[in-house]
């Protein structure tokens, strides 16, 4: 995970980016559970402990009507935010735009196969956070990037 320089963020050509709504059912450092929408789609989420940059992950689709009732009735606050990717190199890197409490963070995260995987930087990429904990969605939904 990477902040990104806003200036070089704002002069790339990107294709459109998707709207991602999102709020967490259950919220504990050991363990979450998210639900999303993403585009026209809702998703279903639940993650395990992080070890180093690498945590257990299930995704499940699920209706997006059921996924607006349970972040509607459900999740105590709402993440806001667009997801660009970029094709760079061998790599698709997701770009997340955040808006509302969170407005003015850009963050991209890159997947790979293993922690070990070599991987090229984008130029509008800047300092790495994957271990800081304020970046992370489940921080982030309960203190706001506006408020630090």
């Amino acid at each position: 995970k990477f902040l990104v320089n806003a200036e070089k963020w704002e002069a790339l050509e990107k294709p459109v980016g998707k709207p991602i709504v999102q709020a967490y059912l259950h919220n504990e450092k050991e363990k979450t559970v998210r639900v999303r929408i993403k585009g026209e789609k809702g998703f279903l989420t639940i993650k395990g402990k992080t070890d180093g940059i690498s945590r257990l992950e299930f995704e499940y689709e699920i209706p997006k009507n059921e996924a607006e009732q349970m972040i509607r009735e459900l999740g105590d606050h709402v993440i806001d935010k667009t997801r660009y990717e970029i094709k760079f190199g061998r790599h698709i890197w997701e770009v997340d735009v955040f808006h509302g409490g969170n407005d003015g963070l850009l963050l991209a995260e890159i997947e790979l196969n293993s922690e070990e995987e070599e991987f090229e930087l984008p130029e509008w990429v800047t300092k790495e956070v994957s271990m800081d904990h304020r970046y992370f969605n489940a921080y982030l939904v309960n203190h706001p990037f506006q408020n630090w």
